[in-house]
């Protein structure tokens, strides 16, 4: 759709037309501009026809130059389609525990056991998909903290990344601490760190392993404004055999330090909670989308290209052209004028 950003400028299309009939005509030269001996040469110039002419044109030039500077003041725009246009989300680190504990076959995915870590990839890859103008970022943790991706908006590439990661890469041990501390350093070196920082952390053991204490980092986050989402994976009972030859009950989540990841999420304005099976922890994930929702994108947007270029730049040209054609007429008139000085 085509329109006039400035539609009021067109008033002013015919004010070259009221000033010519308004204002006074310039009074006529009282002498000659130019004295000659002899009339004799000036038989050419009686027939004015030819001049007329080339008058009338270049007033109608003159005229579609204004009408193109009119034009142009008055900024013709094409107006596009109705757009949604995605608004800015939060930080969201995901930092998933790959210790050997993780190693635990205690879920069920498709109707088959498998181990956390295996669950968990399931699950989170969905969460990831779904958090459209978020900038997501990755954290792997066991005996270390890696930074497996940084903040960024291309979610595929986290969800690769994280569906690539295997127990024991980072450690057999689990380093809660340092996997906190390192997303409040990640997140406080953003730029555009202004909006929500949260932290989704999921781990099935305690803190055994690293160099700074679990709630001394999640006062850390704390004071950045980082919200963290704890989860404690594992089943709660689990049927193994026993030596005799039966099967005895035993808690596969023993190590799972609950007070310590309570703490971390009360701390920081967070929750904590409990996935004891793969049901469970979908419901997590789904729970996390109503607590942090995805920013619903901005509709009625109209992307709007501005065309005044055009007719400025052609206007521009006649005008030039009109200079040069008339300086090129009075060259050629003092030519004419100073061969006829020389008749007689």
């Amino acid at each position: 759709m085509w329109s006039l950003a400035w539609p009021w400028a067109l008033l002013a299309l015919p004010l070259p037309f009221l000033f010519r009939y308004l204002l006074p005509e310039a009074k006529g030269l009282e002498e000659a501009g130019l004295r000659v001996p002899s009339m004799a040469g000036f038989s050419t110039l009686r027939d004015r026809s030819g001049a007329e002419k080339m008058l009338n044109w270049r007033f109608w030039v003159a005229v579609l130059a204004w009408l193109l500077l009119v034009v142009a003041a008055a900024r013709p725009e094409r107006i596009g389609d109705e757009l949604d246009v995605p608004v800015a989300g939060r930080n969201l680190m995901l930092a998933v525990d790959l210790s050997g504990s993780m190693d635990q076959k205690d879920f069920e995915l498709g109707g088959r056991r498998v181990d956390r870590l295996t669950a968990t990839k399931a699950v989170a890859s969905d969460f990831i998909v779904r958090r459209e103008g978020d900038r997501i970022g990755l954290i792997l943790f066991g005996e270390r903290a890696y930074l497996q991706v940084p903040l960024t908006l291309d979610r595929e590439t986290v969800k690769v990344l994280l569906l690539e990661a295997f127990i024991n890469l980072a450690g057999e041990k689990t380093a809660i601490g340092d996997a906190i501390t390192l997303a409040v350093r990640r997140i406080h070196e953003q730029e555009e760190s202004q909006g929500e920082q949260v932290l989704v952390l999921l781990t099935d053991g305690a803190n055994t392993a690293g160099e700074v204490e679990p709630l001394k980092a999640a006062e850390l986050a704390q004071q950045i404004g980082l919200r963290i989402y704890t989860i404690g994976i594992g089943a709660e009972q689990l049927d193994v055999s026993s030596l005799a030859g039966g099967r005895r009950r035993i808690n596969p989540s023993a190590d799972l330090d609950e007070d310590a990841l309570t703490a971390i999420a009360q701390l920081t304005g967070g929750r904590y909670f409990r996935a004891t099976d793969t049901a469970s922890l979908q419901d997590i994930y789904k729970l996390l989308d109503e607590l942090e929702p995805v920013e619903e994108p901005e509709s009625g947007f109209r992307p709007v290209k501005s065309y005044y270029a055009w007719p400025l730049g052609l206007a521009v040209g006649l005008v030039a052209l009109l200079c040069v054609v008339a300086l090129l007429q009075r060259f050629l008139l003092q030519r004419r004028a100073e061969a006829l000085t020389g008749v007689g």
